[in-house]
Parts: structure tokens; sequence; C-alpha cells
């Protein structure tokens, strides 16, 4: 006969946005059990590259969660332990041209008003922040709020310090929600048991639209793939995470076609990482050398220094995108218990504490650090349109 658990809060996937739902739970006073179909930071979380980024977003909601997410890692740095290898690093955007600079300039001024931290650079004083930069950059602007963490060492860290009122339950799919009167969510089902709690956190990433099914609602989470190219290990050759101007636009798109643009950061272990790639292909999986070929060229073009280094690797993998490009965040109203926590695309290891923060106050009576109305989980019902 299958065994029955009982919690406060049953959250859905060990990637590192559901570590911090089931982290800021627990600090609430709620017991987690935290079910996954693989294992801690399987999915996206352990195919990131754990930027913590302020300078990639437009004024706005998102940007609001980044601010707010930014002082909750520099908390959790300070009481973590020292494997989540966070590192104030910050960002440098470059231009290799006057109208770059200028829409960089623009966009910088836009985001200052919303209190982002910027620095313009011009292309004599590149060199002082990164000395081996490519020559006859226009120039750029800093980002000291920018940071960095490991990010499947931080889902684990942020899971283990919220002691015994979290449990693991690794190795298990979620195949259907118990419910109750009315509707009501009262736990989950898997393959060997039932699982008991009068909450239920969907932070399944990109297979978060599919949790959604099980409930009988819509969340239109669909993946988006990219690759990082992992350098042989270096002296500190790049010393902040360094990206074209055409990063943010990429960021911002919602081409379903492939978008490489170049995106270049050093590491405490010494690998460089290489990105950028965007394309919508489903789960496809498939190794593909047009966008290993574009990222290496990338990468060249702004740090000669790295033609001569060798690749020793590459991973992929799928960012949960929803068609706004802000995350769904906090109780579903058609489904009461439900709440979701996924859709943060390429953003959310930098947004996983504000996220696990208004989750554990939407079910504690708490009150949320900022309006959640951009973020309702039922936007994109026909009839909230």
């Amino acid at each position: 006969m299958p065994t029955r658990e009982t919690s406060d809060v049953i959250v859905i996937g060990a990637g590192v946005v559901g570590a911090a739902c089931a982290h800021y739970a627990a600090l609430a006073g709620l017991s987690v059990t935290v079910v996954d179909r693989g294992y801690v930071a399987g999915g996206t979380t352990g195919a990131g590259e754990g930027n913590l980024l302020v300078s990639d977003k437009e004024p706005g909601p998102e940007l609001q969660l980044a601010l707010l997410s930014t002082s909750l890692w520099t908390e959790l740095a300070d009481r973590l332990p020292p494997a989540v290898e966070y590192e104030a690093k910050g960002g440098l955007v470059v231009a290799s041209g006057e109208t770059g600079l200028d829409a960089l300039r623009e966009f910088a001024a836009r985001q200052e008003k919303a209190g982002v931290v910027a620095h313009e650079v011009p292309g004599d004083r590149l060199h002082d922040l990164e000395p081996h930069l490519a020559p006859g950059l226009t120039g750029g602007f800093h980002y000291p709020q920018d940071a960095q963490v490991m990010p499947a060492h931080a889902a684990a860290r942020l899971l283990h310090a919220a002691g015994d009122r979290v449990r693991l339950a690794p190795g298990e799919e979620v195949t259907g929600l118990l419910t109750g009167a009315g509707g009501a969510v009262r736990g989950v089902r898997t393959a060997t048991r039932e699982l008991h709690a009068p909450y239920v956190v969907n932070a399944a990433g990109t297979w978060g639209g599919a949790v959604a099914e099980l409930a009988g609602v819509q969340l239109p989470v669909l993946p988006r793939r990219g690759f990082v190219l992992v350098t042989e290990p270096l002296p500190r050759v790049v010393r902040h995470k360094v990206y074209a101007a055409d990063y943010v636009a990429d960021v911002a798109s919602g081409s379903a076609a492939l978008q490489t643009s170049a995106v270049v950061e050093g590491t405490p272990a010494g690998p460089v990482l290489i990105g950028a790639s965007r394309e919508r292909v489903g789960f496809d999986r498939t190794l593909s050398t047009e966008v290993l070929r574009r990222l290496a060229a990338g990468a060249t073009t702004l740090f000669p220094v790295l033609g001569t280094v060798r690749a020793i690797r590459t991973y992929l993998g799928f960012r949960p995108y929803l068609p706004d490009h802000l995350p769904a965040i906090g109780p579903d109203p058609r489904v009461p218990g439900l709440l979701h926590a996924c859709g943060h695309e390429g953003a959310g290891i930098g947004l996983a504490p504000v996220t696990g923060q208004i989750v554990a106050a939407c079910m504690t009576g708490g009150e949320p650090p900022l309006d959640l109305h951009p973020f309702r989980p039922e936007r994109f019902d026909a009839a909230a349109s």
C-alpha cells in the first residue's frame, strides 16, 4: 500500500527556484517536502552559468525583482557556506560603435532611474577593467551590482541550510495532484505514494506548464535552448561578466529562431564560460556545431587571447520561457492551494531568492515585497486578455 506523508507545503522541482521556495518557507516555520523526478539542480539550474544580473533588464517588474533579489543574494552569501561561490564580480557591457554606445547610454539612463548603478567607461579605459579585451571598442558600461554564484551548489546549500524542516524526495515524478472540496489542492501523487499538504508550489521550470496541466489550468511555459562553451582552466583572463550590446536585445526577444551574442566570463575555478545562444526547438538535445562555432567566434572577437585556448566541453540547458518574459509567481486563483514559481527564462538563478520570499509570504499571510499583479499565473487566460 502506498505510504502517506504530510507536510505544510510540497514544492515540485529541486532547482534553485524550488530550493529557494523551500528555504524561505522553512524559515517562515513551515514544513516542506521537495519532490523532483530527477535530483537537486538536475535541470535548468545545473546547466546555468549562475548569473545574478541587473544589467540586462529593462526598467519594469522584472528589474524590480532583480534588485530585490540582489540584496537577498548578498545576505545569503554571508549566511551560506563558501561552496555557493558567490562573487560580486560586476558586469561590463561593451559597444563596438557610436550607435551601439548611444543605445547603451540611453538604456543605462533609464535603468539608473529605477535604482540600477551603471558607470560609463570610455573606450580608452575599458582595458583598466578588462586588460585582455579586443582593441578598438568604442566604450561601455560597468554594472557593479552584477554577481555570480555556482548554481548547483547554491540550490543544494539553500536546501541544506533550511534544516530538518525540509525533506527531499528525489527520483519521484509527480503524476497527479490530489484535490479536496471545491477543487482545492491537497497534495500530489507520485508513482509510489501520495504526499499531502494544503499548499503545492509549481517550481518545475521548463516543465511548469505540464504541472499546471495536472491541475487543469493553462500556463504556457516553453523551453528555450541555450549552449555554453567551457574552456580549460586559466589564470584570471576575464574579470567580469562581459557581453556585447546586442545581448540585451536577444534576452528581450520573443523570436523562436537561433540568436547568439557574445557573453564571456571567468570563474573562481579557472575555466571561462562562453555564451549565449537562444532558440526554441522544443526539448531537442542535439549538439549544434553551428551554435558552438558562433559562440567561439563571438568570444574571440571580444577576447582575442581566447583564440589559442582549448574548449574542453559544452553543455546545454532549457530556459523556461513565458511569452511576456515575466515569470509566474504566486497563488493561482483558479486552483486554491496551488502556487506557481516558474517561467523565469534565463534569470531564474538571479531571481530565486525573491521568488522564494514571495511564495513564503503568500502561504503565511505575509506582505509580498512588491506588487504581484504583473506575475499573476492566470494572465494568459483568454478571459484575462
